[in-house]
């Protein structure tokens, strides 16, 4: 099985190099170092990795303007922000710009391992102590749920998404094929407008469709 390979964008020489020991003692390569957003898009483009795992705080172009480049670019890589504080707003920015997974830095060195493992199979992860506080960002925007344009197993679908479940996981807790199970979220991306997993996943609750 080949390794996820992963660029760390962190300005910050402690941190990064704390984050490289945790994804490398996790069997994860990281191909690339940058500390800041204008090194950091040019370490994407020269390593090609897997994942990015991007500080939203950066100098020189910060991570959400960072992230909206790595996405513009062809065949993109998934990415992980990294935050400082527990902002909905900065998250909920970050999502808007096409980030696949969110962790507070004062968490544990295995929930950006894991942020890591899960964004590189397919699957939108949420740190436990930012997942919270988007969710109530989110739901304070509800003026009223709508009725849902999807179906009860979409439904089901787009809340293990949300709750940071990949792909093959989905198929198999739901005890179908992983092509039914993408299948429906190409449905889900169509009938919510949406672009990505994520994204997806947002919207839904956005929407009042997921609680």
């Amino acid at each position: 099985m080949t390794a996820v390979r992963v660029v760390i964008v962190e300005d910050h020489a402690l941190v990064r190099a704390g984050l490289r020991t945790s994804l490398e003692a996790a069997g994860i390569t990281v191909a690339g170092e940058a500390s800041d957003g204008i090194e950091g898009l040019a370490a994407v483009v020269a390593a090609h990795p897997d994942v990015a795992v991007v500080d939203l705080g950066l100098p020189g172009r910060d991570g959400i303007a960072l992230t909206r480049e790595i996405k513009a670019l062809a065949g993109p890589p998934r990415v992980v922000i990294l935050t400082m504080q527990e902002l909905g707003d900065d998250v909920l920015a970050a999502i808007a710009a096409g980030a696949d997974a969110y962790c507070v830095k004062a968490s544990d060195p295995a929930t950006v391992v894991e942020a890591v493992r899960t964004a590189a199979a397919g699957g939108a992860y949420f740190d436990p102590r930012i997942a919270h506080v988007v969710l109530r960002k989110l739901s304070g925007s509800n003026e009223r749920p709508e009725r849902s344009p999807l179906s009860p197993r979409e439904t089901e679908i787009v809340r293990l998404v949300a709750e940071g479940v990949g792909n093959a996981e989905i198929a198999e807790r739901l005890n179908v094929g992983l092509g039914t199970v993408k299948g429906h979220l190409r449905d889900i991306l169509e009938k919510l407008s949406a672009s990505d997993r994520a994204h997806a996943a947002v919207t839904a609750y956005r929407r009042g469709l997921i609680s």
